[in-house]
């Protein structure tokens, strides 16, 4: 097995690396165990000024690792900009808060004195996806190696360069080799990996399927996991909301990266009052896209990252046509380049379609209409994901009654879900559990330990 670098756009190949050998593995790994045991009492005031050098790092050369982003996955070069300076953020915002996230505190028992401490747990396996090959990594490893703990980071094998740039910057940054290494490994050395007793967490993004199997592997081995598994994000616009600006955050949330987001917008759930007029305009608004070259700087929506996605796309589309779904527009590539799958609108989506019951990870949203709250409340939550969910209405009790109603993990009210540093993202249901960011994606990397004078 290979680690194949493709330009997804001109389909020329950039690189290509070969997978380690089992004993190049267990190197690596004995590597990671030495790193360990000197990383973790290295003081906070280290960690932060390393975290520091490398903010500064990727925002010197956000070019760089944004042109790497876009010839290897497709990502248009203004969204892999953003994706780049949004590490640099995380990394400023750990080197600034996570200290604080570890620091001890005293509680009440049946005790003299009663202490919570939060040490780290150890080597944490990072098995991570392509679609936002920086964010994605960054969001799982800097909170855990703020917290104390190295990483062994297993990328997908269509973004190797991005892989191998993130360890470099790392380095350059100042961290010490094994503090985060970078493993081209194949899918029978992945469960090894998860095997090793050197390794004392998993932490997986990606489909649901596989997701399954690595829970699976982890749980024969006692190991604890964090996964984020996709999801089918509801996009709710009730009669009273801002339509304008709800139609501009619609384009945004399912279309930024062709789609290929586990928080896009996927469903647009919209009040029959309005419904209509939603939906003309967000057709009018899709019409005038510009799509094409993801290196220039105009261009809104690019190709998808291969053919096989495509493929997997055309069947759950052809499928749902089958049973009933019609389209408004869209259904079909691009006519000059068929890495492009042009943006697309379903209705009349029946409940037992691939387009109802699986994660659309492609530029295709869904329209249901609605009449009362209930129902709107009963369409949302019909999934068997729970990732994000949004609500545009300018009625504060209903915006607090969806709030507390919808079952996911985070509920955006009149904006777009997205993750960001401070807040913890992860969902419900068939996306997974655990959480990434903020003080609570710190603490799941971490053992919190009870200690009680008497």
């Amino acid at each position: 097995m290979a680690y194949i670098s493709k330009n997804p756009f001109t389909g020329i190949e950039n690189t290509q690396f070969e997978t380690l050998s089992d004993q190049e593995l267990n190197k690596k790994l004995k590597i990671a165990e030495l790193a360990q045991n000197d990383w973790r009492i290295y003081c906070f005031e280290g960690r932060s000024k390393l975290l520091l050098n490398l903010s500064e790092l990727l925002l010197k050369d956000t070019q760089k690792y944004a042109e790497l982003i876009s010839i290897e996955m497709g990502k248009p070069i203004t969204q892999s900009l953003g994706e780049v300076k949004k590490c640099a953020w995380l990394c400023e915002y750990f080197a600034e808060k996570g200290s604080g996230f570890l620091h001890g505190h005293t509680l009440d028992s049946t005790s003299e004195i009663s202490q919570i401490c939060y040490d780290p747990l150890g080597v944490i396996f990072s098995i991570m996806p392509w679609n936002f090959p920086f964010w994605q990594v960054f969001r799982c490893i800097v909170p855990a190696i703020m917290a104390g703990n190295v990483v062994i980071l297993k990328h997908a094998s269509n973004v190797p360069q991005c892989a191998e740039a993130i360890e470099s910057v790392f380095l350059e940054a100042g961290f010490n080799v094994g503090i985060l290494q970078n493993l081209f490994i194949t899918y029978d050395q992945v469960e090894e990996v998860i095997a090793k007793p050197v390794v004392k967490a998993v932490a997986f993004t990606g489909s649901n399927e596989i997701g399954s199997i690595i829970a699976q592997i982890a749980g024969k081995n006692i190991k604890k996991t964090v996964l984020e598994l996709g999801g089918s994000d509801p996009f709710i616009v009730f009669d009273d909301a801002d339509l304008n600006h709800a139609l501009e955050f619609a384009i945004l949330s399912r279309f930024l990266n062709a789609g290929q987001s586990c928080i896009a917008a996927k469903r647009f759930v919209l009040h029959e009052d309005i419904a209509d007029e939603f939906v003309h305009n967000l057709k009018a608004l899709i019409e005038n896209f510009l799509i094409g070259d993801p290196l220039k700087s105009n261009t809104f929506m690019g190709p998808m990252v291969n053919e096989n996605a495509i493929l997997i796309l055309e069947r759950q589309l052809e499928e749902s046509i089958k049973l009933g779904a019609e389209c408004i527009i869209g259904g079909m590539r691009n006519s000059e380049n068929r890495s492009v799958f042009m943006p697309s609108l379903y209705s009349n989506v029946p409940v037992n379609s691939p387009l109802w019951n699986e994660e659309i990870f492609g530029p295709v949203a869904t329209v249901h209409v609605f009449n009362t709250d209930d129902e709107a409340l009963d369409l949302a939550n019909n999934t068997r994901f729970g990732l994000g969910a949004s609500v545009w209405t300018t009625d504060t009790e209903r915006a607090n009654l969806f709030a507390e109603k919808l079952e996911t993990g985070t509920v955006a009210i009149n904006n777009m879900v997205k993750s960001e540093p401070g807040l913890p993202f992860g969902g419900v249901k068939d996306s997974g559990y655990g959480r990434e960011l903020g003080k609570y994606g710190m603490h799941e990397f971490m053992n919190i330990k009870a200690v009680c004078y008497s």
